[in-house]
Formats: structure tokens, C-alpha cells, sequence
């Protein structure tokens, strides 16, 4: 692997090149971390804040040694919608501060007896299924906002032209075009679709005109918009995802360890990373987003861009915050219409799902073998068929949830598993680190 970096994790870039590299990052991030609070009816506004405070105690909890960016994560859409028909946002983001709490419940366990455990009981042969559950879970969706007017269901050829035309846009820029704009084609699609739904008169520019500069987010704030109150229900409905997105925070970090050259699972520890997106969404919940997540679009950047500097980061985390006070930019993300970001969605949904694939095909899993055969077989099947069981009248286990919980009992039971050997996954930082230290 080539260690040539051009700023390595801890400079600090000349001002002006910092300005643009941290841009960059707010770019890469921009157009998925407001198409989540989009589809489940929080403030995108308050989002983009969240996301840049929740990236900022991440660095901070890592000691400022894992370079990662935190978004809205695509994992809670559909368990965050479920919960808001239930308690409202609010129920939501109560929900949202339990599952955070897992996180740290599960980091403290990593730290008192390694990550072994963990990798053992959420295998890719578990985790590449679930994420796939995750992406073809949410397709209906996509495809309601992309042909149907909202709120009635009813089909509109002019809808399903500008998502198609949206589509085609997103899919053109993530093909062919290079350098910066190659980065951010999901922002270019809804910029692109915006721009056709606006010459086919179904935008209303109106709320940009009468929106001020600067303006205070809707925030969901605990003991002052609302007062928070426990739900079985909505806590057996969202606490159990954090399952699926410690596993992707998992996969997150070997990538980027790979991509850097430094082990992160052993330093600063997985311990450490966890707890920060742990903490992240609970500072998310705290102001009304929705849970945070290590963004894969950022990881990107880092790779193609060699700037590993948390700096530049933590400027683009600085950026967001501002960006969510600016109350033209709120009001602008308001008259994007439904059709464009299900153009969008139907990507990005299916980029989702397609991840999981590539978790199974990259790790080699065969499917020859009956077991693992057994284990992806049913939780695709429960997780997309909306099997759910019913605890009591008001409380049930459903859809990926139910479909995580199960295959980690298949897993756990079925005979034939093999444990993960993480020494042999880090083989070749464990030789890097050898080396340098042979030379110091």
C-alpha cells in the first residue's frame, strides 16, 4: 500500500487549502446527511448541526486519531418513521438516546474484554444481509416519492419524469465526472433535479424569499419543547439497529484503517470510536436529528485525496454547524420536491443494499455452504417480508430488527462457525508497526 500522504492526521493545512478541503468533506456528506431527515420529517436544518457537533465529539472521544465524519444514518429511516407514528418525534429521539446508550454499554464491554466477541456473533455472513435488508427495506419508498403525489398515493407522470430525470443525473455524475465534482454526484443530482422540476413549475420558491439569513433550527430539545417518557414499544422498535450500525461503524473503521495505514480497531481502540458515535447520536437526539453514522462517502474523499488530517474534518464539522443556522439554506432544502431526492433515494437505496453484497462477496463467503446459505436466506425473507412478532398490544420485534436478532441466533447455533482472527485481518499494519518501531 502507498503511505505517501499529502497531509498526514495531525497537520494543520494553510488556511486556504483548509477552507476547500473541509468543503469538500460538507459537500460529500451534504446531500445524504438532509435526504434522511428529509424522508422522516425532522428539520434538515438541525441536521446538518447535529452531524457537525456529533463529528466533533467524535474527534475529541478518539483523541483526535480516527479522521471519520458522522451523518444522519440510513439505518433509522425506516425504525425513526415507525416510532414518530407511535410517540411523535419526540418518542424518536428518546428512542434515538437509548440506542445511544447502547453504544456505549457495548464499548465499555470492548474495552473490559476485546473485540473478538463482537466480530464473532456479527460476521459478514450476518452483516452483509442486514445491510441489504436495509436498502431493499426502504425501495417501496423510494418509489412512492419518485411516481406518487404526496400524501395520497396517486400516480403523476410529471413526478415520475423529474425523478427519472434526477436519476439519470446522479447516475451520470457518479460515472463520469472527475476530480471534485466525480465526489459529490448525489448533491449534483438534486441540484440537477431541482433545476428541471423548477422548469417544469412544480417548485415554490416562496418560502425562500420570506425566509431571514439567519435563523434558529427546530430544534427537539427534552425538558423544554417536550418532556421525554419511556416506550417499550418504541425502544424494542429502534434500540435494536444500533446492533446493525455498530456493525457497519465496524466495517467503517477497517476500511479507513486500510486506507490510512494505521490499525484504528487497536488504536485509539474500537472502544473509543464506538463510544464517539455512541455519543453522537445522543447529542443528535438531544437536539431533534436523526441517529448519527461514520459516512463511506467521506472515507471515499480521504481515500482518492490522501488528506487524512482531522482538521479538515473537524472544519467541515464546523461548516455544517454554521450551514444549520443559515435559515436560506433551511428553506431551500423545504422546496425541494418529493420526486426529486426519490430519484435520489432510488440510488442511493440500492447503492445501500448493493454495499452488502460486496461485504459478502469481499470476504469471500460461500454460499455452498448450506449454513451460511440458511442464514442470509432468512434474513433477507423476514427482513424485507415485514415479519414482526407481537410482545403485547401496543409492543412488537419487526422487520430489521427481528431480521439482525434472528441471524445472530443462526449464527450462534448453527453448526460450523468460524472465529474471526483479527490479527490476520491487521496483518499487514501489525508488520508496518513492527517496522517502524525496528527503525526507531
Amino acid at each position: 500500500m502507498n503511505n505517501t500522504k499529502e497531509v498526514g492526521i495531525r497537520e494543520i493545512p494553510k488556511l486556504d487549502k483548509w477552507l476547500v478541503l473541509s468543503l469538500q468533506h460538507l459537500c460529500a456528506m451534504f446531500g445524504a446527511t438532509i435526504l434522511v431527515p428529509y424522508l422522516v420529517g425532522l428539520s434538515p436544518a438541525v441536521a446538518l448541526v447535529s452531524s457537525g457537533l456529533g463529528t466533533l465529539a467524535y474527534l475529541l472521544i478518539t483523541r483526535g486519531q480516527v479522521p471519520a465524519y458522522l451523518g444522519s444514518s440510513f439505518a433509522f429511516i425506516a425504525p425513526i418513521i415507525a416510532a414518530t407514528a407511535i410517540g411523535g418525534p419526540e418518542g424518536a429521539m428518546v428512542g434515538s438516546f437509548v440506542a445511544g446508550l447502547l453504544y456505549g454499554l457495548v464499548a465499555l464491554f470492548i474495552k473490559k474484554s476485546g473485540v473478538n466477541w463482537l466480530m464473532n456473533i456479527l460476521p459478514p455472513i450476518v452483516v452483509g444481509p442486514v445491510i441489504m435488508v436495509i436498502g431493499l427495506g426502504l425501495a417501496g419508498v423510494a418509489i412512492d416519492m419518485a411516481m406518487n403525489v404526496p400524501g395520497t398515493g396517486e400516480y403523476n407522470g410529471t413526478l415520475f419524469t423529474v425523478a427519472l430525470v434526477t436519476l439519470a443525473i446522479t447516475v451520470i455524475a457518479s460515472m463520469f465526472f472527475k476530480g471534485f465534482f466525480g465526489l459529490i454526484p448525489i448533491l449534483i443530482g438534486i441540484v440537477g433535479g431541482y433545476t428541471f422540476a423548477y422548469i417544469q413549475g412544480i417548485v415554490d420558491m416562496t418560502p425562500i424569499s420570506e425566509a431571514a439569513w439567519i435563523a434558529m433550527p427546530d430544534f427537539i430539545v427534552p425538558f423544554v419543547t417536550y418532556t421525554p417518557s419511556l416506550s417499550w414499544e418504541i425502544l424494542l422498535i429502534m434500540v435494536p439497529i444500533a446492533v446493525v450500525t455498530i456493525s457497519e461503524h465496524i466495517g467503517d473503521q477497517m476500511v479507513l484503517s486500510k486506507v490510512v495505514g494505521k490499525n484504528f480497531i487497536k488504536k485509539p481502540g474500537l472502544h473509543r470510536s464506538i463510544l464517539g458515535d455512541g455519543v453522537a447520536t445522543m447529542i443528535s437526539s438531544f437536539i431533534g436529528g436523526p441517529p448519527n453514522t461514520t459516512y463511506g462517502e467521506n472515507i471515499g474523499v480521504i481515500a482518492l485525496t490522501r488528506v487524512y488530517s482531522v482538521f479538515v474534518i473537524g472544519g467541515a464539522a464546523v461548516m455544517a454547524v454554521m450551514f444549520g443556522f443559515v435559515g436560506k439554506i433551511a428553506a431551500l432544502i423545504s422546496t425541494i420536491p418529493t420526486a426529486v431526492m426519490g430519484g435520489v433515494s432510488i440510488l442511493l437505496f440500492g447503492i445501500i443494499a448493493s454495499s452488502g453484497l460486496r461485504m459478502l462477496i469481499d470476504n469471500k463467503i460461500d454460499f455452498g455452504k448450506k449454513r451460511n446459505l440458511i442464514i442470509s436466506s432468512v434474513i433477507l425473507v423476514i427482513g424485507i417480508g415485514g415479519a414482526f412478532i407481537q410482545v403485547s398490544d401496543n409492543i412488537q420485534i419487526a422487520g430489521m430488527a427481528l431480521a439482525t436478532i434472528i441471524g445472530i441466533v443462526l449464527n450462534l447455533v448453527l453448526p460450523g462457525r468460524e472465529k474471526v482472527d483479527m490479527n490476520a485481518m491487521f496483518a499487514e499494519e501489525l508488520e508496518e508497526e513492527r517496522n517502524e518501531k525496528s527503525a526507531a
